[in-house]
């Protein structure tokens, strides 16, 4: 179940696979493929280390470099929670699922971005900067972007008679944030490599997680409290008022502003080095060519294992995306407050800390995929527990809220939910790591979790396509009128009936998904674990063929 979004999160990522970033929806995995990196030692002394101090063992020599990695991917975080935040306002204001399900695909980017990375990693200015080439002007468009949105959402989000919410535009101008978030992650991470010193560079991944992390956190769930009237009402204020702490127009404004000064700054202050900033040792980036990039990629997934396996993580979170992508918005559509969901998400951030360590343990041998096959089932199942949730929550509505116990189910429904979700994060991913090549380890795995993020993204965005159509809807006191579409339903309203749902889509989906994943994890899924079967000569790319 999604707490805080209707489909994709703040997208957890990593650079190392045995330690996910967690987050309130499933994970969207790193797809920017890493680096060959090659270090020289110069047979030189230390004047002629270009005035460059020796980086003292440990964190403290490079502070600063930690310092900005950080800012830069807490920056990177607040576009992905202010949109992770939008379908929740979209269905507060009753929009269909339809638009839901259109404005899903703002998402893909981040799943997406290995189609234009080798051409980050391939064109730039060299006076200026290989990375900063990329991460100034993104940044900069990110600023505007939110500038424009600044003075233009509440339009866009405002709900006339007879009109909606302009959901083409807003799907539009935040899948331009999340392209131009993914290409700022493109930058930010090549950079990480360059800017920390070797001894150093795997705190590059901490500043990647815990990075996102805020940013996500300070986009979507402080937005949303400090948005919420009857929040900051209930918590934060004195005297109650009609509009919350923040509008989505301020906070835009306030971030965008951020943006545009601090780019300017890392522009103007910050240099790339191509001579280090690490004492003796300097690091020289190996890149291939945007074709052999392609090509590459092109003989990695024509290879029979790959494609198989491919083809299985393409379907198999089929049985899961009623659950997954539906659930968070049917408990709005019940009357829970989505600032609540929201911040349910915050007391499961030591389990998804914990989870992933605890799971390792049991996928650090040669079959890892035999606990993604274990946890199919019971993450199937807690999908019908949520749709047995999204029935009872509306019977327990008391004074316009709920009881203290029924978030506590939720919570624990949640924190089920993730187990399961982990378990079978953390075995993909440990399969990745098994099978991927070493020759081309950073391509190899780039596509398997790019293939990974499809494989979750396409399911969510169809069944939230699919509630309307499968929902029934009649109109009641009117005779003559029925609710087929908006426009019926407006002229059942007008003529004095009530349009009530007899039969709704969220519950048709949620029990043919988990045939269809019980059908997936019967036939495909010990097919999945003869996988692990295969020789290693398998999964090695003979480039060319």
């Amino acid at each position: 179940m999604e707490l805080s979004d209707s489909v994709t999160h703040k997208n957890g990522r990593q650079r190392k696979p045995a330690v996910p970033q967690g987050d309130m929806r499933d994970m969207v995995l790193n797809t920017t493929p890493d680096m060959d990196m090659e270090v020289e030692v110069d047979q030189v002394n230390d004047a002629e280390d270009n005035g460059h101090p020796r980086v003292q063992p440990g964190i403290r020599g490079e502070v600063g470099n930690v310092s900005l990695l950080l800012f830069l991917y807490v920056l990177q975080g607040i576009p992905l929670g202010l949109a992770g935040s939008i379908p929740l306002i979209l269905q507060s204001k009753n929009v269909s699922y339809k638009d839901q399900a259109f404005f899903s695909f703002v998402f893909w980017p981040f799943s997406l971005k290995l189609l234009w990375a080798p051409l980050v990693d391939a064109l730039y200015l060299t006076r200026f900067g290989r990375r900063k080439s990329w991460l100034v002007p993104t940044q900069y468009l990110l600023g505007l972007f939110m500038l424009y949105l600044s003075v233009t959402v509440d339009t866009l989000l405002k709900r006339d008679e007879g009109r909606g919410p302009d959901v083409v535009t807003l799907t539009a101008v935040f899948f331009m944030l999340a392209f131009l978030a993914a290409t700022q992650d493109i930058a930010v991470d090549g950079w990480a490599l360059t800017m920390l010193s070797r001894e150093n560079v795997g705190y590059a991944s901490t500043c990647n997680s815990v990075g996102q992390t805020a940013g996500y956190f300070l986009g979507n769930v402080l937005f949303l409290a400090l948005e919420s009237a009857d929040f900051c009402n209930k918590y934060l204020r004195a005297e109650p008022k009609e509009t919350g702490i923040v509008t989505l127009s301020e906070f835009l404004f306030f971030w965008g502003v951020v943006f545009l000064v601090s780019t300017t700054l890392v522009a103007v202050m910050k240099k790339e080095n191509a001579r280090g900033q690490h004492g003796k040792r300097k690091v020289r980036e190996e890149t291939q060519s945007v074709m052999e990039t392609y090509q590459l990629l092109v003989s990695i997934i024509k290879m029979p294992a790959v494609f198989t396996f491919c083809s299985l993580l393409l379907t198999a979170k089929i049985g899961f995306s009623a659950a997954d992508a539906v659930t968070g918005l049917k408990l709005v559509e019940a009357g829970v407050p989505k600032e609540q969901l929201a911040l349910l998400a915050v007391p499961m951030v030591p389990l998804q800390i914990l989870l992933p360590l605890i799971i390792s343990k049991y996928t650090a041998g040669p079959r890892p995929l035999d606990v993604f096959y274990k946890a199919f089932p019971f993450r199937l199942l807690i999908g019908l527990g949520y749709a047995v949730l999204v029935w009872w929550t509306p019977s327990l509505k008391q004074d316009g809220g709920f009881p203290l116990y029924y978030y506590t189910i939720v919570l624990f429904s949640y924190a089920l939910h993730q187990v399961a979700l982990y378990s079978m994060y953390v075995a993909c991913m440990a399969f990745h790591a098994k099978v991927s090549d070493p020759v081309i380890g950073g391509t190899y795995m780039t596509l398997l979790n790019t293939v990974t993020n499809l494989g979750g993204n396409w399911p969510s965005t169809l069944a939230l396509w699919m509630v309307d159509p499968l929902t029934s809807k009649e109109c009641q006191g009117a005779a003559g009128q029925s609710c087929g579409s908006s426009e019926e339903a407006g002229l059942c309203v007008k003529e004095g009936g009530v349009c009530v749902t007899s039969l709704d889509g969220y519950y048709v989906e949620s029990v043919v998904c988990v045939l269809i994943g019980l059908t997936w994890w019967v036939w495909l899924g010990k097919r999945m674990r003869r996988l692990q079967d295969q020789s290693p000569a398998a999964w090695r790319c003979r480039i060319g063929q």
